[in-house]
């Protein structure tokens, strides 16, 4: 069985990195994790640098890529963000934070939800203008820390809602490491069955005693497209100050492995990005 799609975040093990990355570097790395295999490459952003000073050079970065039959996706806050991201051929993907939490909404992209709403709907017509894919990523998809309301039937409330809009890939985010294997096969088997027109994925953040049983309940509940960063480096620096790390790009294999899955990757190239993923963040 391979029809699991693995998107590859370098993007999102990088952007909370707090010593600066040199560009060459980058390039490397990226280039590198071009030629293993991965469905998506979620590479860079374009957001202000004053947000996210470590991917200020994505436009440096992305002028020596050398691309492969791997997608390139690229995370945006907002519209100004949208309108230069759609600009560039490689990009197949603009990623946009859609945060279910009215507090981290303003946290992440310094909007509220309602703001944001009206974003989507600008982000969209842009990406079909441009033949892109905008992937909603529903953040605090499974909870969130700060006491905004949240159950399993808002995170499927705004899906429908912004489905309506045109969008077709949600990516289901658990931002800060709450979800449990019972709310995320109730997202899933729900979203699948209400939405089969659809595609969803996982982002989750998670600890790596938790990580295969998040990843399997997703599985069995029809879940076929997750996130992932080589080492679990990362999170996202907007949430908290003790960030719960990605999920890790080879838990990850092993987990789809034990459970049925043969993803073809070239295995010799892996190890490579994982050489220089290990000199980036001294692992």
């Amino acid at each position: 069985m391979t029809n699991v799609k693995i998107i590859e975040c370098p993007r999102d093990a990088m952007q909370g990195w707090k010593t600066f990355i040199p560009t060459e570097k980058k390039i490397e790395w990226i280039n590198t994790l071009l030629q293993v295999g991965f469905d998506t490459l979620d590479f860079g952003s374009f957001v202000s640098p004053k947000a996210i000073p470590q991917l200020a050079d994505t436009r440096e970065v992305l002028a020596k890529i050398k691309m492969s039959d791997t997608k390139l996706l690229a995370i945006i806050a907002n519209t100004r963000g949208a309108e230069e991201a759609v600009q560039y051929d490689e990009i197949s993907y603009l990623g946009f934070p859609f945060s279910i939490s009215e507090t981290f909404q303003k946290l992440n992209t310094n909007s509220s939800i309602a703001d944001s709403l009206i974003r989507v709907e600008e982000i969209q017509k842009l990406c079909i203008q441009k033949n892109k894919q905008l992937v909603i990523y529903i953040s605090m998809g499974f909870g969130n820390p700060y006491g905004d309301p949240y159950n399993a039937e808002v995170a499927l409330k705004w899906v429908d809602e912004l489905q309506k809009l045109g969008v077709q890939i949600f990516a289901m985010s658990d931002t800060v490491g709450v979800s449990a294997p019972d709310n995320i096969s109730y997202i899933f088997s729900n979203l699948k069955a209400e939405f089969s027109n659809l595609e969803f994925g996982a982002h989750f953040h998670s600890t790596k005693e938790k990580a295969a049983e998040k990843i399997e309940a997703a599985l069995k509940s029809g879940c076929r497209r997750f996130d992932a960063a080589i080492g679990g480096i990362g999170g996202c620096p907007m949430a908290q100050d003790d960030l719960v790390g990605n999920l890790a790009t080879e838990q990850l294999l092993n987990t789809l492995e034990q459970n049925g899955y043969q993803i073809s990757l070239n295995q010799e190239t892996l190890m490579k990005a994982q050489a220089i993923s290990s000199s980036i963040f001294n692992a």
